[in-house]
């Protein structure tokens, strides 16, 4: 049955491996990029290895992956958008601007919730988006600088490497970020994946990696002299 309970870090994480197959689908259509019918065939089956951690139409599916699926393509416009300023803008301001979205998406989202208060039995997920609202103490606003120093970290460093790679070059590399979640999700919630979230990261990750071996082995071939 359908349901919207917690999913598991490492799991998030690995829905979040549809990343780069989104990015180089919309690099075709959005920045006519050319993609070789061999990556083509590696980003299905990446694709193939996302049905098996989503599992549609399984008792086990999750609606939750779903909004994990529709916040994965707006990252890949956001990756999209940053492909097609770095010929104008530098990363900084991109990071910049980035961050400023956020910020006023939450100004106008805040009074909101303020002025819908608490739902009564609602999930958990929902009821933390609505809860009363408490003064921060010191820490927590310690906590709350240090993430706000790590995202705009995040947000140079991805506007960077998208400005200097193509799209469908850079976006394997972040399969990275799955052991470091696995690790997080274990020392923090004890979360241990299931084997097929393994197996379908496992199909993401290696299509990533051959992706990686396509494209160097295409750049060694364009740099031998005729």
């Amino acid at each position: 049955m359908m349901g919207l309970a917690a999913l598991p870090l490492a799991e998030v994480e690995s829905i979040r491996f549809s990343g780069p197959i989104m990015i180089t689908i919309l690099s075709v259509f959005i920045l006519g990029e050319k993609v070789a019918s061999s990556r083509w065939l590696v980003l299905f089956v990446g694709f193939l290895g996302v049905l098996l951690i989503v599992r549609p139409g399984s008792a086990t599916f999750n609606l939750g992956s779903i909004f994990i699926l529709i916040s994965v393509l707006f990252y890949a416009l956001t990756v999209m958008s940053t492909r097609k300023l770095q010929a104008t803008d530098s990363s900084a301001t991109m990071a910049y601007f980035s961050s400023l979205v956020y910020l006023a998406a939450a100004l106008i989202l805040v009074p909101l919730t303020l002025m819908i208060g608490e739902i009564p039995d609602a999930h958990p997920s929902i009821a933390f988006l609505f809860r009363a609202w408490t003064m921060p103490t010191l820490l927590d606003g310690i906590i709350m600088c240090g993430l706000g120093l790590v995202w705009a970290g995040w947000t140079y460093f991805m506007a960077r490497a998208y400005s200097l790679a193509q799209a469908s070059v850079a976006a394997p590399f972040e399969y990275l970020s799955l052991p470091i979640n696995v690790m997080w999700g274990f020392a923090i919630w004890r979360e241990i994946p299931t084997l097929m979230t393994w197996a379908g990261a496992a199909l993401t990750l290696l299509s990533g990696m051959f992706i990686l071996y396509l494209d160097r082995k295409a750049r060694q071939t364009s740099a031998e002299p005729v």
